[in-house]
């Protein structure tokens, strides 16, 4: 018997949750983005309204003012998102154990045992009428037996839809869109595809799988039992998982950095707010990358694996500079610098301790970040601060509420780079 699984996809999340604690902005274009006044700032998500006057996710604030001139443009609250995507789940869990996040605001749910509560398209109707009255906001959901085509099913429809991908309509449906929709089909891919004649899902389906994987290697042969519906992937069940996939914070400097020093009260500035953000949420991450562009906006990104799940901000701030040093050959001053913490486990997730790692003078780090959190959140940001930040005051003037959560990371998106 074939698998019942639902994808649901908050519409505009971002965006949704914040017209309901700005119900004044009723009808009107809003966007979730960044500080204009710091000299950087993307859109995050928009209503529809906005979207529909041409506002992109991804776009510069500048850009969508010109799309769209009177739109609104609201700072992101992540606290508030996590609050609500966490609601969501409680729902989603109702109706099955196997829940698996893909970011803040999309899930899978294996309802195969529960077919008994009625069929897939009546849960997912029921799920989608108890979004809607229990948090005001509303999803569009996929049906199916495998977890891509249920993804694609979401997608198909926007907003507040439900679409049922079978096996008596998926070629109808699926075959017939375009590539670049399937799951993990990025553009670098999608372009090769193309250079192939390959450009629909049809098309890759009746692909010979040799082919495939002649090109792409076995990421070929992925997408092809992708496309032809025999995903057999299992909905993760494991809550241990964080619902995001990374946590980080950029800022574009109010001057060019010319010197690692310059450089290095940025990064920690930075590393702190990604740790309290981290702590705030009970996370820790082994994953440390930076982000780093010039003043003629050429950038680079770099990770590395910790020798253990962190959220402490030294060691953040440590690792953190050693990769700028290991990559950066300052052949021109910095215009802005980014920091990110990724592979996500909750705190309490066991792990193993490293041999190089004093466990006592861990714990000592530890206390001090909680410590200065109280106080920040009692007194403000300013209140405590490290010595290094009084060499520059304008360099580290940000706070802890500028930051920028990613729910996915980018092979979660679709892009998979180098093939």
């Amino acid at each position: 018997m074939d698998r019942v699984i639902l994808h649901s996809d908050c519409n505009c999340f971002y965006a949704s949750v914040e017209m309901l604690h700005h119900p004044e902005l009723d009808g009107k274009p809003l966007a979730v983005g960044g500080d204009p006044e710091q000299r950087h700032g993307i859109i995050l998500t928009a209503n529809y309204i906005a979207k529909r006057a041409g506002v992109k996710t991804g776009s510069a604030l500048w850009q969508a003012r010109q799309a769209c001139p009177g739109l609104i443009i609201v700072p992101p609250r992540m606290d508030l998102y996590l609050r609500f995507s966490e609601l969501a789940r409680e729902i989603y869990r109702d109706y099955s154990d196997m829940v698996e996040s893909y970011g803040l605001d999309e899930c899978w749910i294996d309802c195969t045992q529960s077919l008994n509560m009625g069929s897939g398209p009546a849960l997912a109707r029921e799920i989608s009428s108890r979004i809607r009255q229990e948090l005001g906001i509303t999803v569009s959901i996929g049906v199916s037996w495998n977890k891509i085509f249920a993804k694609f099913g979401s997608d198909y429809k926007k907003p507040d839809a439900i679409t049922v991908i079978d096996r008596s309509n998926y070629r109808q449906i699926v075959w017939e869109s375009a590539v670049g929709d399937l799951l993990f089909v990025g553009r670098a891919t999608q372009r090769k595809l193309y250079r192939y004649g390959i450009l629909t899902i049809g098309d890759l389906a009746r692909t010979d799988p040799a082919l495939l994987r002649e090109i792409f290697g076995k990421v070929g042969l992925m997408l092809s039992a992708f496309a032809r519906g025999e995903d057999r992937t299992p909905v993760a069940a494991d809550r241990s998982e964080a619902p995001v996939k990374s946590i980080g914070n950029s800022t574009t400097t109010p001057r060019d950095l010319t010197t690692e020093q310059d450089v290095r009260i940025v990064l920690y500035m930075l590393a702190e707010s990604v740790a309290s953000r981290l702590r705030r949420h009970g996370f820790v991450g082994d994953v440390i990358e930076i982000y780093v562009r010039d003043k003629e906006l050429c950038g680079f990104s770099r990770q590395h694996k910790a020798d253990m799940p962190t959220n402490i901000s030294e060691e953040i701030a440590q690792e953190a500079m050693r990769l700028f040093r290991a990559n950066y050959a300052w052949k021109r001053p910095v215009r802005s610098l980014g920091v990110r913490v990724s592979h996500l486990k909750m705190e309490d997730t066991p792990f193993q301790l490293s041999l190089f790692t004093d466990p006592e003078q861990r714990e000592k780090q530890l206390r001090a970040d909680m410590a200065v959190d109280e106080i920040r959140s009692r007194f403000g940001f300013q209140a405590v601060r490290r010595g290094l930040m009084h060499i520059d005051t304008k360099l580290s003037a940000d706070d802890a509420e500028t930051h920028v959560v990613h729910p996915h990371g980018y092979l979660e998106r679709g892009n998979l780079t180098g093939v």
